[in-house]
């Protein structure tokens, strides 16, 4: 039955490709996130997510099942739908005291789940579309691929920054005062003493009101006060308490330092140990003014949960939509038997191909900057100043990265897709590249300069790298589906590519965490920039049909 067959694939590429990079954004990204604020170390979650990557890296394993057993288009429906229900429960068990195997338990079953979807995803697209269909709507797919990383990278950051932002523990005030250089009395942090109180920690605040001195030319070189910070009791289980102060109320003229964000960590090791925040005048104030202050410490792992269970419910409901919208093209192959001799074909059949050499150093070097990269961008954007990050807050980091960085990064695959189908993939594949690996650079730049966050060059410089990301990595999918073409298991032949570009993306990111502890963040992004160098060589000898990706003209 070929019930709309016909359909607009404006009604269903959107959703689908929308759905499809939800789940690896989560996992192989947004992850690195929510672990460095739940107080993982960089190298443990960097080598064991990446590790996550090899459901993409061995789905060759269970292509040819998916391509001739059932519809792509059955595959496609009820994966989302087990992937709706994973999400629900990674976000259920965050708040336990052992959430890390738990999660990266659940993170498997997602990424195998994702990478089966992947699979019938893709072989759907190739068996509902011509070639040059294929090509043009390879930037549209991409776009809303994008708007899943937007969602994933940006909404769900800011959402559970705003959730912390208003749960956990009691918030507390305080006040700092502008005072003349001779009315000002130091605190003396000798004078802090803590004992251990019982049940739920609270924030600690010494002294309570701050005063500042007024800083005068030729006088007093005086201008800023510290107040000091504690909890009264340790968190619970190894939970870490992120504490953030920020100005709330007052003169502008009396602030937080802009040599610090503001934002503290403290575990059962340090929860007694004051940790200073220093609060600075304008050097144009010449009189008294005050400014309120609040120093909260919000429930991450409640933030994440509710975060996550959300996702989990716009996922199913995406999974019914789909089940709906999606056409029934005439699928080839459904009903043959599956045997070694069906997998024989395929892998046959793919690693026969001519210039198979060369394509397979692309797939696998390709992205060899960018696979550790993008294990390091998201801790180094929000560790602590002290450790050579940024100091993003949650919400600082959904807008930077998450929102700007995934517009700019939307914005290139489409002008990637329009580019390649008007002048060919062979033409401007080597432009493509040279774009995808050279605003790498950025991270070199704010990783010595060390921007204040906030600073515009941070969201300049972020949306740049992503920009050139999205218009580069076009031509990695482009080359896909050139080398693939019309074989007779194109979603099979489709999916050993892409899991070649995920073996390419999980061995060098498994060994990212310890290369930039190695290296530190500074030297590791130099590291980053050589390592897309053989990439770029083996362009020089892929083969490219020159009219491939062109769209025809109509006679």
């Amino acid at each position: 039955m070929n019930q709309h067959k016909d359909r607009s694939p404006w009604a269903w590429i959107p959703t689908l490709y929308f759905f499809q990079g939800i789940p690896y954004s989560i996992v192989m990204i947004t992850s690195g996130l929510i672990y460095k604020t739940m107080g993982i170390s960089i190298a443990s979650f960097a080598f064991w997510t990446s590790l996550l990557y090899l459901p993409w890296a061995i789905k060759p394993l269970w292509s040819p099942y998916i391509d001739v057993v059932s519809t792509k288009r059955n595959w496609v429906v009820w994966t989302q739908l087990l992937l709706g229900v994973a999400f629900i429960a990674v976000g259920i068990v965050m708040p336990v005291s052992f959430f890390y195997p738990i999660t990266l338990g659940i993170f498997a079953i997602i990424a195998i789940s994702s990478a089966s979807h992947d699979i019938a995803a893709d072989g759907f697209y190739m068996y509902a579309l011509d070639q040059h269909k294929q090509a043009f709507f390879v930037g549209i797919r991409s776009t809303f691929y994008r708007f899943a990383m937007l969602t994933a990278l940006g909404l769900m950051p800011i959402v559970a920054g705003v959730i912390q932002k208003n749960t956990g523990l009691e918030p507390v005030a305080f006040e700092t005062k502008s005072v003349l250089p001779e009315e000002y009395t130091p605190f003396n942090p000798d004078d802090i003493h803590i004992v251990k109180a019982e049940g739920e920690p609270s924030l600690l605040l010494f002294p309570r009101d701050l005063q500042v001195p007024v800083y005068q030319e030729g006088k007093s070189a005086l201008d800023s006060a510290v107040i000091y910070i504690a909890l009264s009791a340790p968190p619970e289980g190894g939970e870490t308490v992120v504490v953030n102060v920020a100005r709330k109320s007052g003169s502008k003229d009396i602030d937080l330092s802009k040599k610090q964000t503001g934002r503290f960590e403290f575990t059962s090791e340090n929860w007694d140990k004051p940790v200073a925040a220093s609060v600075k005048v304008n050097h144009n104030l010449t009189g008294t003014a005050s400014s309120e202050f609040v120093v909260t410490a919000g429930n991450i792992a409640f933030s994440w949960m509710v975060s996550l269970i959300v996702l989990g419910v716009v996922l199913i409901m995406l999974a019914i939509y789909n089940r709906i919208f999606l056409p029934h093209p005439d699928e080839k192959s459904t009903q043959e038997k599956m045997g070694w001799s069906v997998y024989k074909e395929v892998f046959v059949s793919f690693f026969t191909k001519p210039g198979i050499m060369p394509a397979l150093i692309f797939f696998l070097l390709y992205r060899l900057g960018e696979s550790q990269l993008v294990k390091v961008a998201t801790p180094f954007l929000v560790d602590s100043r002290s450790s050579g990050g940024i100091g993003l807050t949650s919400a600082q980091y959904g807008i930077a990265y998450g929102t700007i960085g995934m517009l700019c990064l939307t914005l290139g695959g489409i002008l990637g897709g329009i580019t390649a189908a008007k002048y060919g993939l062979k033409k401007m594949i080597w432009l493509m590249a040279l774009c995808m690996n050279i605003p790498i650079s950025v991270y070199i730049y704010l990783s010595f300069v060390q921007p204040m966050p906030g600073d515009i060059s941070i969201y300049l410089a972020i949306a740049l790298e992503q920009f050139g990301y999205g218009f580069g990595f076009t031509a990695y999918m482009l080359y896909m589906l050139n080398f693939v073409g019309e074989s007779k298991y194109k979603t099979a032949e489709y999916a050993i590519g892409t899991s070649l570009m995920a073996l390419g993306m999980m061995l060098p990111g498994m060994i990212s965490g310890s290369m930039k502890e190695l290296f530190g963040y500074q030297h590791f992004f130099i590291y980053v920039i050589l390592c897309s160098i053989p990439g770029l060589i083996a362009i020089k000898f892929l083969r490219i049909d020159p009219a491939f990706g062109i769209k025809k003209k109509e006679s």
